[in-house]
């Protein structure tokens, strides 16, 4: 893929990027084609009335839906030509360019053509711009911790006969005594509110750490496993900003993640395809830390992606502090 010329002016780029019609239209195919191998089975379950605890997860739990992130979209500063651009004039943050956009992009005088609408998408998402780039830089400096062996996990279970239970439809591998006796020899020190958020009442207290939504900008750090699946949140939350191939590698790093943490899960998901990674063993906390390590990495790199690709638009948005999020995931 022939890199984008990308700008800096208030309106976010300088000089614009064309795709003719034949280019983009192969890799909006391709990108489609990556999205369904991972959408089609989970719409063929929710039709049949299945449910599956690893692979529904970043359909059910984020708010992004499958005919969302089925839609390619080139990112900021790239210019589609072609009649079947002409579709994309309805969808939000899209704007036709105008005759001085169309001569920078190579293009003639009315040629069919659209772009990204970066003013209006600055203009009307200002704060969710400006926290993802507070969240993701101030991810991306702290060091990374991996001594949770993915205990948010158990903790979501601990004690859970005197609760609602989580998943009616797992067991859980150890049997109830067992898993609780495992929360209870470990130290437990989650760093990631919308993971401790579900811990049982019980729990709560046995956490070293006090997360929450108020101080979830110091809080992050990138050995965390939630923080590294929530990447593909704030990449789908800046779209059509961003480019779909950089928001499916991280949707596609979510879903790994999802798969360990499952994995590591106090549940049995021997039967669903994803052997248990043992972490109430020495050697299954070193296989853990070694997995949390590895993604780890993955995910710094996606970070200075992300960060390379906001860093002219938070210019044009200003400075100043982001607000709360403006939805919390997994909250019907």
């Amino acid at each position: 893929m022939p890199p984008r010329t990308s700008l800096a002016r208030p309106a976010g780029l300088s000089k614009l990027h064309c795709l003719p019609q034949e280019a983009w239209l192969q890799r909006q195919a391709a990108h489609q084609a990556r999205v369904r191998r991972y959408a089609d089975p989970y719409l063929a379950r929710r039709s049949a009335g299945r449910k599956h605890p690893v692979e529904d997860f970043l359909f059910t739990y984020y708010t992004q839906k499958p005919g969302q992130l089925l839609r390619w979209h080139p990112g900021a500063g790239v210019v589609l030509s072609g009649p079947d651009a002409a579709e994309r004039t309805g969808w939000k943050y899209y704007r036709t360019p105008d005759d001085g956009e169309l001569a920078a992009a190579g293009l003639l005088p009315g040629s069919a053509a659209v772009t990204v609408d970066v003013e209006a998408f600055v203009r009307d998402r200002r704060d969710a711009l400006q926290f993802a780039g507070i969240i993701l830089a101030g991810t991306a400096a702290r060091p990374a911790q991996f001594g949770c062996f993915g205990l948010h996990e158990w903790a979501m279970v601990y004690r859970q006969d005197k609760f609602e239970l989580r998943h009616e439809y797992l067991q859980l591998r150890l049997g109830s005594d067992r898993t609780d006796e495992v929360v209870e020899e470990n130290r437990i020190r989650c760093s990631h509110f919308d993971a401790f958020r579900f811990y049982t009442p019980d729990a709560v207290p046995l956490n070293s750490l006090a997360p929450s939504r108020e101080n979830q900008r110091s809080m992050e750090q990138p050995g965390c496993l939630h923080a590294n699946m929530d990447l593909y949140k704030w990449a789908y939350k800046l779209a059509p900003l961003l480019p779909s191939d950089l928001v499916m590698d991280c949707f596609e790093l979510s879903w790994r993640i999802r798969a360990m943490d499952m994995q590591a899960s106090p549940y049995d998901l021997e039967e669903w395809g994803y052997p248990a990674i043992l972490i109430e063993t020495a050697e299954g906390k070193a296989e853990y830390v070694e997995h949390q390590r590895a993604f780890s990495d993955e995910s710094q790199e996606l970070r200075r992606r992300l960060l390379r690709e906001l860093t002219p638009l938070l210019q044009s948005a200003g400075s100043g502090p982001g607000p709360a999020p403006e939805r919390t995931e997994g909250q019907q």
